[in-house]
């Protein structure tokens, strides 16, 4: 599925499921039906997959459209079950010149659902309203503008993580309020920083594995620089350290070591990233220290769920203090915590400890078809995120456990014990 079916599909009031393969055939299979889904986009190489959830999808599906070419197998395949499967260049030939009326949309409307991977069980069905992703951009967006970095129209942002991903939606959708640009990724792993260097982004989101992938880059360039090389920019970042340890901006901290040593790691990312945000899973102390100092641009790690809207939780730009948390709340929700006798954490000890609880409207509209599921995390108002969180005495928030044992890995997969 690709974004500019998504914001079509926002326009005309549809709502949108995004798919993605990471979930393995069952869960799309699961998908088509439970959403009762009738007609898929897919990418050429992808429309196999979704042949392979016949019949059981066939009940509800009536058409699939790809984006490249149709294979004659492929039409064979599906007209044995009564289905219509149309290339990109047939499907639009479809509608000629006709015009369509947009209907008018209330903001309480559904404009997505999306399914989450479930730890166990089928994945669950995330409804989420026009009205949690416009809040949810208001907030994010009034957070850049306190620490003074608002977005321009002449900000470019790069695109690589999956659309189905509410995180990477969400700031697309703020970029395009911004009438900014969004570059997209050649789907390539190995060709990524070789992408963010042709398209020299301003505003970099990333996902723990890519930024520890940029960091053992790093690491690995500097040893092969030789003895003096490396001592030299084992001296500029422990200089710069101490300094922005002591409070200073990073941009202030130590100009000669930034125009000297750093100024080549920022080119390495294109030269204009002055914002980097981790998101999806825990970045590990060290990778995040690290990329404070050398990369010359904030980086901010952020902590938020599909049922939030993504972003609940943001730290700021120069708090070094707040590494290895997910920062304060941002504008627009309200969190607490929750006692969990069971687990001995309190919320009302000197360090408050407990189950991380938020509310507001970026919050989802419920799961979908699931009201048994939907009643057991949203308690009056408070959704109930099954993290434990303890409150720093700065005002942020750092994750220290699961409620139940399940873990997240770095990919942003769930695990059970």
């Amino acid at each position: 599925m690709d974004h500019h079916d998504g914001e079509a599909c926002n326009a005309h009031g549809v709502y949108c499921v995004p798919l993605y393969d990471t979930l393995g055939a069952g869960a799309i299979e699961f998908i088509l039906c439970h959403a009762e889904v009738e007609i898929a986009f897919a990418e050429e190489k992808k429309v196999a997959e979704l042949l392979k959830t016949f019949p059981k999808s066939t009940e509800f599906l009536k058409t699939i459209v790809s984006f490249g070419k149709v294979t004659q197998e492929q039409k064979e395949e599906v007209s044995k079950y009564g289905l219509s499967i149309y290339s990109w260049d047939e499907f639009i030939s479809l509608a000629g010149d006709q015009e369509f009326d947009l209907p008018v949309n209330q903001r309480t409307d559904i404009c997505t659902i999306m399914y989450t991977s479930g730890t166990t069980g089928d994945p669950k069905g995330v409804l989420i309203s026009n009205a949690s992703i416009i809040c949810l951009i208001a907030g994010v967006d009034r957070l850049l503008n306190s620490v003074n970095e608002r977005l321009e129209e002449t900000d470019v942002y790069m695109s690589y993580l999956p659309l189905a991903h509410i995180f990477d939606r969400v700031v697309e959708e703020l970029f395009m309020f911004h009438g900014a640009s969004i570059g997209f990724w050649r789907g390539d792993v190995k060709l990524l920083v070789e992408d963010i260097g042709t398209l020299k982004p301003t505003i970099l989101c990333a996902v723990p594995r890519v930024l520890d992938r940029i960091f053992s880059g790093l690491q690995a360039k500097i040893s092969a620089g030789g003895f003096i090389k490396s001592t030299m920019f084992n001296l500029a970042y422990k200089f710069k350290q101490f300094r922005m340890m002591r409070g200073a901006k990073h941009n202030e901290a130590a100009a000669i070591c930034d125009k000297v040593v750093f100024s080549k790691v920022k080119e390495g990312l294109g030269g204009n990233v002055r914002v980097i945000l981790s998101g999806a899973a825990p970045l590990a102390t060290h990778v995040e220290e690290y990329l404070r100092v050398v990369t010359c641009a904030h980086v901010l790690q952020g902590y938020g769920l599909t049922e939030t809207c993504a972003g609940s939780f943001v730290s700021l730009p120069n708090q070094m203090s707040m590494i290895g948390t997910v920062g304060p709340p941002v504008p627009n929700i309200d969190a607490r915590l929750e006692s969990v006798p069971d687990m001995n954490y309190d919320a009302l000890a000197s360090t408050p400890r407990g189950e991380i609880c938020i509310k507001g409207e970026t919050l989802f509209s419920g799961y979908y078809r699931r009201e048994d599921l939907t009643e057991e995390v949203l308690v009056d108002g408070w959704f109930h995120t099954g993290d434990i969180g303890e409150w720093q005495p700065d005002g942020s928030m750092k994750i220290i456990d699961r409620k139940k044992n399940i873990f997240k890995l770095s990919q942003g997969e769930y695990v059970a014990v």
